[in-house]
C-alpha cells in the first residue's frame, strides 16, 4: 500500500526556479487528485510537461537524455570491471589448470540419507546408554533398604556446590558444620566439556530450597551412589559421551563426569525437575486450565502468593503443552487476550505472566463459574491441543462448596480431567471441600500457606501425572529427544535424550505395585557434535542443512544464533522464523513434521548476511526423516551448488611426502609475497586438528605457516579437502594477480583495489596496502558481499555500512571505497558452477566526481561545461546544476551509493530515506521498492526497568464503610487479609518484586532476550525507465527514476525540494525493538502453526490408586497469638528465616 506524502508549505523563492503551477485554467483540485492526475497521465504526454521551463534558462532534463545517462553509467562500470575484475582470465585460468582438480556433484538425496543415519548412529549410542542407566537405576533401587536412622556423615558424596558454598561465610551449610561427608576433588580441563571435570566421581546438585539432611534425601544419595560405575562403564563404550544425569523426583541431581556447580552470584534457582528435559522426560503432554480465585477475601499477600504461584506453575510446562488461565469470583474469565487453550510456549507463558500481575481481588466466590470455565476450555475440540493428560489446577483461599453437581455433568463416570486444588495463604476455613474436590477426580490437594511452599508444591502434580506411565511399564519406557536449550553447566546449546526411571517395589506381598516415578534419566548431544556430521564447505557458501522436531523448532540451522540464553527456557526458533517465511516453506515444514521425504525447487527471498539486503532466488530443498527420533532433516541448495571443485594434487607431489610447506603455490601464502601478490586472508577453517585458532587473521595465518612446516599434504591429522583447496585457490588468484592485475594502473580508473574470493578459503586483495583498509570476513562463506553476489547476476555495489547512531564517514584520503562484486560462472562441459568471487574497490570521492560527468552534457572529464545563457534553452545536468538538481544511485536495498551533492558524501551507505525522505517515499510508492517486514526473535536487549505490576495497589480489596462499622466485617478473613497487606506490605515490600534473573546471578545490566522488527527493502516490479511527480501542496517535484542493466542500483535524477518545510511519511529500515514480543500473539494463537506432539501418550491406568489425594489441616488462629505476632512485626523484630522445605512424605522408597 502507497504511503501518502503529507502537504507542505509555499515555494522557496530564487531567480533560478520557481514553483511549477498546476497547468491549465479554473479551479485547482486538492493534493491527493493532483498526484493521481500526474500519474494517470500516459507517457508521452507526461514528457513535454516535464520538459516545459520555467522562467529560468534551464529546464528538467528529457528521458531520452537521462537514459543516455544511464547508459554512460552502465558502460563505464562493466568497462571498469571487465578490465578489473578479470572474470573472463579468472575462467581461463581455471581451465588451465584443469588437471589439478575435479569437479564433484551434489546429489541431495544420497547426501540428506547419509547425514540423517549418521545422526541416527550418533543418537542411537546414546539412546543404548540411556536404557543401561535406567535399568541399573531401577535395580538398583529396588535393592535398596529404607534406612530411617540414616545420618548425614553416613553418606559420603561430592556437593558440586560445597566449594561455591564454602567460600560464603553465609551459607547456612558452613554454619552447620555439615561439610564432613563432603568430598573434595582434583578436575582437568576438558575441551569436550568446556569445563574442568573428575572422570573418578559423580556430583551431586541440591536445590537451595530442600534440605540436605533430610531422611529421604539421604536415601536418595544412598542408593545412587551406585550408578557411578555404570556411568563409567557407559564412557568405556562411547568415549564421545558428555554429562550423563540422573535427575530424582526428590530433587537430587546426580551427574557423571564430576563438576563444581556453576553457582550464580545470588540465590541459586536450580531445581532439575523444572529443566525442560525432566519435564518432558516425566510425564506426558499436558491440557491444563488454570483458574485463580479473585473474590475479595484473596487480597494482600495472599493474592501475590497466587500470582507468584501461577506463574511457577507456568514453568513446569513445555512446548508439548497446552493452557489456558483464568480468573474467578462470581464470573469467570480468562486473564489475558486467549480465550482458548494456547501452547505453553515461551512467548506465551510471557503473557500469561504479565496478564496475571494485574488480577486484583473483589466480588465473592463461585467455584460453579470457575470449574465451568475449565472445563469448556477442555471440551473444546476445534482448536490444537495436547489431547492427552487434561487437569485444572486451582488456587483459592478456601470455601465450603464442592461444587458436586458441576462434576456429575462434566466429569463423572469416567474422570477424565484431573483437579487439583491449593489451598493458598494462611487462614481459618476448612480445607475438606478443597481435599474431597482433588480426591473426587484423580487430583491432588496441595497447601501453599508462604512463599517458601510455591516451588515445591507447584511441580509436585508430576508425580500424579506419572502414575499411569510407572504402571505402563516397558511400554512406557521410551527415549524422547528434547528442543534446543542451554546446558546449566556450560556446554552450550544440547538437546537431551530422555528416559523415566519407575520404582519397582512393593509395599508387601500381594500389595499393588508401586506407582511413583523414581526421576529421569538424560544424555547431552552437543548441537556442534550433531554439526561436525554434516558437510560444510562442499554445499557453498548459501547451501545448508537444517533440521526440525515436531513443533516445527528448528534443532539446525545457519540462522539458528541466539544472542541470549536463559538456561531456564528452551531455545524455540521456528523453521518459519528462522528463515522468512512463505506457502513453500510452510508446505515443506508440514511434511517434514509428518515424517515425510520429499523434495521441491522454489522461488524465495532470503536475508542477506548482515540483514540489509533481501534477494529473491532459487532454492532446491530436499528432506528426509531421521528414524528413531522426532526430528526430520533437510537440505537445501541453490542450483548453482550442484557441483564443487575438489583438488587433486598429483601424486608425484604426494609420493615426496615432503611438508606442505615445499608444495608449489604455497609460496603465495607467506607475508613476504604480499608486496608483490597481494595480501592473502584464510579463512579460519579447521584445516587441522591441531592448528591454533585465532580471531586475528595475521595471527591465524601464522599459525597455519608454522603447522604447515612439520605435515605432509596426506597427513591423517588435516582435512585433506580443505587443506587442498585452499592450496589450489592459492594458485589461481596468484595467476589473476600475475596476468590481470599487476600490470593495471588502478588510479588511473580511481580504484582503490582489486579483490578475488573463492570457495576454497582464500580472499586476495591487492595491492598489499589496500589489506590495511579491507573489513570484510575473511571467510567468504560468512562475508555478504560474496554471498549475494553468488545469488545475483551482474556487479553488486555494497556501500560502506553506517549507523545512524554513528558519526558520518570521515572522507580521508583513500579511505572510504565502496565495493563492486560480481560471481564467476564457469561451465565444464555440461557443469556450471561457481567457485569464486572477483570485485573492485572504487574510491568513494573520484567516483562521485566521475558520477557527476557521466551524468552531465560533457562527453568527459576535459570538455569545458556547456554554457546556458538567457536567450538559449538548456537542459539541466547533474553536474552543472547541482545546485538545482539531485542525482544519486541508490542500491536494491534502498542506502545511497553515490550522489552529485558534495554535502551527502559522508552520508554514503545510509538509507535513503535518512537522507531525502521525501523523494525514497515517492520511490516506494511508485513500486520501484517493495518491503519485506520480519521479526527477529533470538535478539538481545538491554534490560528494561522494572515496572509496577503485582504492586500493591492493583490487589488490594477496600473496605467500605458499612464493612467497618460491621462487627463480623472485623472477624472475617477478609479483615484479617487487609491486616496481612498492611503489615506484610511495611516489613517484605519487595518480596514479590524480586527479578527472578537477578536470582540465578545475573548481573543487572545484563541483556535480556527480546524481539526484534526488521524491515528492509528490495527491488519492486517496475524495471524500465520512470518519470513522476511529488505533489507537495502548493508546489511539485520532478524526479526521474530507471534501473541500471546488469547491476542493483537505481539511478535516481530529481528536482531538489522547493519545499524547505516539506513533511512526509519517513520510511524507517533500522532494527526496531518490539515491545509487545513482536507480532502480536493473541492474533497469532488464532493461527496456530502446524505441529504434532509426542506419539505416545499415558494419561490412563485402570489399575491407578488414587487414594493418595493429599492431606492437610485446617488452622484457626488464636487470636493472642495473632495479635503477639503483629507487635513483634511492628516492633520491627527480623522474622525468623523459613526452614528448608522437607521433601514431601510419599517419597519413601
Amino acid at each position: 500500500m502507497a504511503v501518502p506524502a503529507r502537504t507542505c508549505g509555499a515555494s522557496r523563492p530564487g531567480p533560478a526556479r520557481t514553483a511549477r503551477p498546476w497547468p491549465g485554467r479554473g479551479p485547482q483540485p486538492g493534493p491527493g487528485a493532483r498526484r493521481s492526475l500526474w500519474l494517470l497521465l500516459p507517457p508521452l504526454l507526461l514528457l513535454p510537461l516535464l520538459a516545459a521551463p520555467g522562467s529560468s534558462a534551464y529546464s528538467f532534463p528529457q528521458q531520452h537524455t537521462m537514459q543516455h545517462w544511464a547508459r554512460r553509467l552502465e558502460q563505464e562500470v562493466d568497462g571498469v570491471m571487465r578490465i578489473f575484475g578479470g572474470v573472463q582470465q579468472l575462467r581461463e585460468i581455471y581451465k588451465d589448470n584443469r588437471n589439478l582438480f575435479e569437479v564433484q556433484e551434489n546429489e541431495p538425496q544420497k547426501l540428506v540419507e547419509k547425514v540423517a543415519g549418521d545422526i541416527e548412529s550418533l543418537l542411537d549410542r546414546k539412546v543404548q546408554a540411556l536404557k543401561r542407566l535406567a535399568d541399573a537405576a531401577e535395580n538398583f533401587q529396588k535393592a535398596h533398604r529404607w534406612q530411617d536412622n540414616i545420618k548425614e556423615e553416613d553418606i559420603l558424596y561430592y556437593d558440586a556446590k560445597a566449594d561455591a558454598e564454602l567460600d560464603d561465610p553465609e551459607s547456612e551449610d558452613v554454619e552447620r558444620g555439615s561439610k564432613a561427608s563432603t568430598l573434595r576433588l582434583d578436575f582437568i580441563e576438558d575441551p569436550n566439556f568446556k569445563n574442568k571435570v573428575n572422570y573418578s566421581y559423580t556430583a551431586v546438585q541440591i536445590p537451595t530450597d530442600i534440605y540436605k539432611g533430610s531422611t529421604v534425601i539421604l536415601n536418595e544419595l544412598n542408593w545412587t551412589e551406585a550408578l557411578e560405575n555404570v556411568f563409567m562403564e557407559n564412557r568405556r563404550q562411547d568415549p564421545t559421551l558428555l554429562w550423563q544425569v540422573f535427575g530424582s523426583a526428590t530433587g537430587v541431581t546426580r551427574y557423571y563426569p564430576a563438576t563444581p556447580w556453576r553457582a550464580p552470584k545470588k540465590i541459586d534457582l536450580y531445581d532439575v525437575r523444572r529443566r525442560p528435559w525432566y519435564i518432558q522426560g516425566a510425564s506426558s503432554p499436558k491440557d491444563m486450565v488454570i483458574i485463580v480465585d479473585v473474590s475479595g477475601s484473596v487480597s494482600g499477600l495472599t493474592l501475590k502468593l497466587m500470582k507468584t504461584s501461577v506463574c511457577e506453575m507456568l514453568d513446569t510446562l513445555s512446548d508439548d503443552d497446552y493452557v489456558n488461565v483464568a480468573s474467578f469470583n462470581e464470573k469467570a474469565q480468562p486473564v489475558s487476550c486467549f480465550t482458548h487453550l494456547v501452547q505453553a510456549n515461551v512467548r506465551n507463558k510471557k503473557v500469561f505472566k504479565e496478564a496475571v500481575q494485574g488480577m486484583v481481588a473483589k466480588g465473592t466466590t463461585g467455584y460453579k463459574a470457575g470449574f465451568e470455565y475449565a472445563f469448556d476450555q477442555l471440551q473444546n475440540s476445534n482448536i490444537t491441543r495436547a489431547n492427552c493428560n487434561k487437569m485444572i489446577m486451582m488456587f483459592t483461599d478456601g470455601g465450603e462448596d464442592r461444587v458436586q453437581d458441576v462434576f456429575e455433568k462434566y466429569n463423572w463416570p469416567n474422570r477424565t480431567v484431573r483437579v487439583f486444588t491449593f489451598s493458598v495463604g494462611q487462614h481459618n476455613y476448612d480445607v475438606t471441600p478443597l481435599q474431597w474436590m482433588a480426591c473426587a477426580n484423580k487430583g491432588y490437594y496441595f497447601e501453599i500457606p508462604s512463599i517458601g511452599a510455591i516451588r515445591i508444591n507447584t511441580q509436585e502434580y508430576l508425580d500424579v501425572l506419572g502414575r499411569p506411565m510407572v504402571l505402563a511399564g516397558k511400554e512406557a519406557k521410551q527415549v524422547q529427544w528434547t528442543n534446543v536449550y542451554e546446558d546449566a553447566l556450560g556446554l552450550g546449546l544440547v538437546v537431551t535424550g530422555t528416559l523415566p526411571v519407575f520404582n519397582l517395589t512393593q509395599d508387601g506381598p500381594g500389595e499393588k505395585k508401586n506407582q511413583l516415578i523414581l526421576g529421569v534419566m538424560g544424555i547431552d548431544v552437543a548441537l556442534n557434535d550433531i554439526k561436525r556430521l554434516t558437510p560444510n564447505y562442499t554445499l557453498g557458501a548459501n547451501g545448508y542443512v537444517f533440521a526440525i522436531d515436531l513443533n516445527g523448532y528448528v534443532l539446525l540451522h545457519p540462522n539458528l544464533k541466539p544472542q541470549t540464553t536463559n538456561f531456564r527456557e528452551p531455545v524455540t526458533l521456528d523453521f518459519l522464523d528462522a528463515e522468512l517465511e512463505d506457502e513453500n516453506k510452510e508446505e515443506i515444514r508440514r511434511s517434514m513434521i509428518d515424517g515425510n521425504k520429499g523434495h521441491k525447487q522454489i522461488r524465495t527471498l532470503v536475508k542477506s548476511l548482515d540483514e540489509r539486503y533481501i534477494d529473491e532466488v532459487i532454492r532446491n530443498y530436499t528432506w528426509v526423516p531421521i528414524r528413531s527420533t522426532n526430528y526430520s532433516l533437510g537440505l537445501v541448495l541453490p542450483p548453482y551448488s550442484t557441483f564443487y571443485l575438489q583438488a587433486n594434487l598429483s601424486d608425484q607431489i604426494l609420493q615426496v611426502k615432503l611438508p606442505i610447506s615445499k608444495l608449489k603455490d604455497f609460496e603465495f601464502l607467506l607475508p613476504s609475497s604480499f608486496e608483490s601478490e597481494g595480501h592473502v586472508f584464510i579463512a579460519p577453517r579447521e584445516y587441522c586438528k591441531d592448528l591454533n585458532a585465532s580471531d586475528n587473521n595475521t595471527e591465524f595465518l601464522k599459525n597455519f605457516i608454522e603447522l604447515m612446516e612439520k605435515v605432509t599434504p596426506d597427513s591423517k591429522q588435516c582435512n585433506n579437502f580443505l587443506l587442498h583447496n585452499l592450496i589450489l585457490d592459492t594458485g589461481i588468484t596468484q595467476q589473476l594477480v600475475e596476468r590481470v592485475w599487476r600490470d593495471q594502473d588502478l588510479n588511473t580508473y580511481s580504484l582503490l583495489a582489486v579483490f578475488a574470493a573463492t570457495d576454497g578459503g582464500i580472499t586476495r586483495v591487492f595491492p598489499n596496502k589496500a589489506a590495511e583498509d579491507w573489513t570484510e570476513n575473511p571467510e567468504p562463506f560468512n562475508a555478504s558481499f560474496y554471498r549475494r553476489s553468488l545469488d545475483n547476476h551482474g556487479y553488486v555495489f555494497k556501500p560502506p555500512h553506517q549507523d545512524t547512531l554513528l558519526r558520518p564517514l570521515e572522507l580521508e584520503n583513500d579511505t572510504v571505497g565502496i565495493l563492486v562484486s560480481t560471481a564467476v560462472e564457469l561451465s565444464l562441459g555440461r557443469r556450471t558452477l561457481r567457485p569464486a568471487v572477483v570485485g573492485v574497490k572504487l574510491d568513494l570521492e573520484a567516483w562521485a566526481e566521475k558520477f557527476k560527468v557521466l551524468a552531465s552534457n560533457r562527453t568527459h572529464q576535459d570538455q569545458p561545461q556547456k554554457q546556458c545563457g538567457p536567450s538559449s534553452h538548456c537542459e539541466m545536468d547533474c553536474e552543472v546544476n547541482n545546485e538545482d538538481l539531485l542525482c544519486v544511485l541508490i542500491d536494491d536495498g534502498g542506502f545511497l551509493v553515490l550522489s552529485n551533492q558534495n554535502h551527502q558524501w559522508d552520508q554514503v551507505g545510509r538509507f535513503f530515506s535518512e537522507v531525502d525522505a521525501n523523494l525514497m517515499l515517492a520511490l516506494y510508492n511508485n513500486s520501484f521498492y517493495t518491503r519485506k517486514e520480519s521479526y527477529d526473535y533470538q535478539a538481545a536487549c538491554a534490560p528494561q526497568p522494572p515496572g509496577n505490576l503485582g504492586a500493591a495497589p492493583r490487589g488490594v480489596f477496600v473496605p467500605t464503610i458499612a464493612d467497618f462499622l460491621n462487627l463480623a466485617w472485623w472477624t472475617s478473613a477478609a479483615a484479617w487479609s487487609l491486616f496481612q497487606q498492611l503489615l506484610y506490605g511495611l516489613i517484605y515490600h519487595s518480596w514479590f518484586q524480586a527479578d527472578a534473573a537477578e536470582a540465578e546471578g545475573s548481573p543487572e545490566t545484563r541483556e535480556s532476550s527480546c524481539v526484534m522488527k526488521q524491515t528492509q527493502y528490495y527491488f519492486g516490479s517496475v524495471n524500465a525507465s520512470y518519470n513522476a511527480i511529488i505533489d507537495c501542496g502548493n508546489c511539485s517535484r520532478l524526479f526521474h527514476a530507471q534501473r541500471l542493466t546488469n547491476t542493483n542500483l537505481l539511478f535516481v535524477v530529481a528536482e531538489k525540494p522547493l519545499c524547505s518545510q516539506c513533511e512526509a511519511g519517513r520510511l524507517l529500515q533500522k532494527e526496531t525493538h518490539c515491545p509487545a514480543d513482536g507480532p502480536e500473539q493473541c492474533e497469532l494463537v488464532q493461527r496456530p502453526r502446524y505441529r504434532r506432539g509426542p506419539h505416545i501418550c499415558f494419561d490412563y491406568n485402570a489399575t491407578e490408586d488414587t487414594s493418595d489425594c493429599g492431606r492437610g489441616a485446617s488452622f484457626p488462629p488464636s487470636l493472642g497469638v495473632l495479635v503477639s505476632l503483629q507487635l513483634l512485626l511492628l516492633l520491627g523484630l527480623p522474622p525468623r528465616p523459613q526452614p528448608q522445605v522437607q521433601v514431601h512424605a510419599s517419597r519413601r522408597l
